[in-house]
C-alpha cells in the first residue's frame, strides 16, 4: 500500500489547491502485450475520434509563456497535501516554450526567494491548468511528453471535477503519474467518494524490455464516455474502468473536469530526491490534446441557462442572426461545438458580439468567423461564459427566461442569468 495522501483545494484561487494525485497498487504492472484490469492490450481505434475540441501544440518562440488563454498557473510551496518540495511559479524558468514546438516543464534545486511548509524552499516547479479556461465532459484526451528521471521526481498529467463539491466528491481522474523510482511504469487512476488517495483504483502500464518514459515521446491517453473510462499509452490499452469497479461506491465521472499538468518533487509516494537525483529535470510536451468520440462524445451540444437553452433565431445561419433564449429541443439550432480555437460555433457560424461591442446590453448574433476579439469566449470553473476583450459575461437581459429573449453581454455579476451549462 502506498502513502495515503491527503488532498486539498484552495477556496482562495478559482484554480488552485487540487492536490496532486496518488494510486494504490491493485495488480502486477501491465507491459506492451499483456492485459490489465481485464484490459485487452490492443491498439486504440482512430475511428472512434470525432473533432478536435481543444489543442495546444506550444508552437511560438523559445523562452515565451504557455498560452495565458488556455493555462492557468497554480502557485506556492504548501507540500499540495503530500508533503511536496517544490513551489510552482508562473516563471518561464519553470514553464516556457522551446520554440521547437514543444512546452518545457523544469523542475530546478532552488529556493528561488521562496518559503516552504518545510522552511526556505529547495525546488522550484510549474504546475498549468485549465480550470479558468476550459472543461470538458466526455470525449479523448491526450497528451504526448517526454518525462523527467531521477529520484524524487513525480510527473502527472490528470484531470479534477469542476464545481464546488471538494475533492474528492468532484472526482479526479489521472491519465498519467509516474514517480522517478519506477522509470519504467506510469499509472493510471480514478478517485471518488470512499476511494480516494491510496484507496484509488487503478492500474501501472509498463514499457517492454526495461525502455524507461524519460529516454523518448510516449502518448498518454484516456478515452472517457458516459460509464466507462479506458487508459493507453502509446495506442496500447491497458485499462478500462466502469461502476462495475467501485463495489457500490458513487461514479462521479458525470461532469466537465478541466485539466492539470506538473512535475512535483518530493512527497510521501515518490520519496525526496537524493544524492543521485540529477537537477534540473523537464517535462517536454508535444501538444495535449481533447477531441470528441463519434460513438458518443462531446462534438457539440447544448448550451442552457435558467431551464432553457441558448438558441439562433429561426435556425436561420445568415450573418446578424440573433442568438436568444428558447425552450430546449435538439435541433441544429442549439448544436454549439467548442473547437479549441476560444470560437463558440452553431450552423457553421461563430457566437459574435454585435459590432464588437464591449458596453453592458451589447446583444449576441452569430457571424462569420472571422478570428476577431468579438467571437472570443472563455468558459470558467464557475460556468460564466466570458468574452474576454469586454471582460463581460453571457447574460440573459431581466433573467427573464421568456423565449426569445435576446442575450447580451454584461457585467459579471455571479447571478443565475450568467451560470451556463455546457
Amino acid at each position: 500500500m502506498r502513502f495515503q495522501r491527503p488532498r486539498f483545494r484552495s477556496t482562495l484561487m478559482v484554480a488552485a489547491g487540487a492536490a496532486l494525485l496518488g494510486t494504490a497498487f491493485l495488480q502486477a504492472p501491465a507491459t506492451a502485450g499483456t492485459t490489465a484490469a481485464g484490459a485487452a492490450a490492443a491498439p486504440m481505434s482512430a475511428a472512434a475520434v470525432g473533432p478536435t475540441i481543444w489543442e495546444d501544440t506550444f508552437d511560438g518562440p523559445a523562452g515565451q509563456a504557455p498560452n495565458a488563454s488556455k493555462w492557468r498557473y497554480d502557485i506556492g510551496g504548501s507540500g499540495w497535501g503530500n508533503n511536496e518540495r517544490e513551489y510552482y511559479t508562473n516563471s518561464t524558468s519553470n514553464s516556457a516554450l522551446d520554440g521547437s514546438g514543444n512546452l518545457v516543464i523544469t523542475a530546478r534545486r532552488e529556493s528561488g526567494g521562496h518559503s516552504c511548509w518545510y522552511g526556505t524552499c529547495e525546488y522550484t516547479s510549474a504546475r498549468l491548468l485549465t480550470a479558468a479556461t476550459f472543461t470538458q465532459q466526455y470525449g479523448r484526451f491526450e497528451a504526448r511528453m517526454k518525462l523527467p528521471r531521477g529520484q524524487g521526481l513525480w510527473p502527472a498529467f490528470w484531470m479534477l471535477g469542476d464545481g464546488g463539491a471538494g475533492w474528492p466528491n468532484q472526482g479526479e481522474i489521472d491519465i498519467m503519474e509516474n514517480i522517478g523510482k519506477e522509470p519504467s511504469t506510469v499509472h493510471g487512476t480514478i478517485h471518488g467518494p470512499g476511494y480516494s488517495g491510496a484507496g484509488g483504483i487503478g492500474a501501472p502500464y509498463s514499457l517492454p524490455n526495461g525502455q524507461k518514459f524519460a529516454d523518448g515521446f510516449h502518448t498518454f491517453t484516456i478515452d472517457w464516455s458516459p460509464n466507462s473510462i479506458i487508459w493507453y499509452v502509446d495506442g496500447i490499452q491497458y485499462q478500462q474502468r466502469t461502476p462495475a469497479d467501485l463495489g457500490g461506491k458513487t461514479w462521479v465521472y458525470n461532469h466537465p473536469f478541466f485539466m492539470i499538468m506538473n512535475v512535483a518533487v518530493g512527497g510521501g509516494w515518490p520519496g525526496d530526491p537524493d544524492g543521485s537525483t540529477v537537477m534540473p529535470q523537464t517535462m517536454t510536451v508535444d501538444y495535449v490534446r481533447v477531441s470528441s468520440l463519434s460513438g458518443g462524445g462531446s462534438g457539440g451540444g447544448q448550451i442552457s441557462a435558467l431551464g432553457k437553452c441558448m438558441d439562433v433565431a429561426g435556425a436561420n445561419p445568415a450573418d446578424g442572426t440573433a442568438v436568444q433564449l428558447y425552450d430546449c429541443n435538439g435541433t441544429a439550432a442549439q448544436q454549439w461545438t467548442r473547437p479549441g480555437d476560444g470560437t463558440i460555433r452553431a450552423l457553421g457560424k461563430c457566437l459574435d458580439v454585435a459590432g464588437g461591442g464591449t458596453a453592458d446590453g451589447t446583444k449576441l448574433q452569430i457571424a462569420t468567423c472571422s478570428g476577431n476579439p468579438a467571437q472570443q469566449f472563455t468558459y470558467s470553473s464557475a460556468h460564466d461564459l466570458v468574452n474576454p476583450q469586454a471582460n463581460k459575461c453571457v447574460d440573459i437581459p431581466s433573467a427573464n427566461a421568456t423565449n426569445g429573449n435576446r442575450l447580451q453581454i454584461w457585467t459579471c455579476n455571479g447571478t443565475a442569468a450568467q451560470k451556463w451549462t455546457i
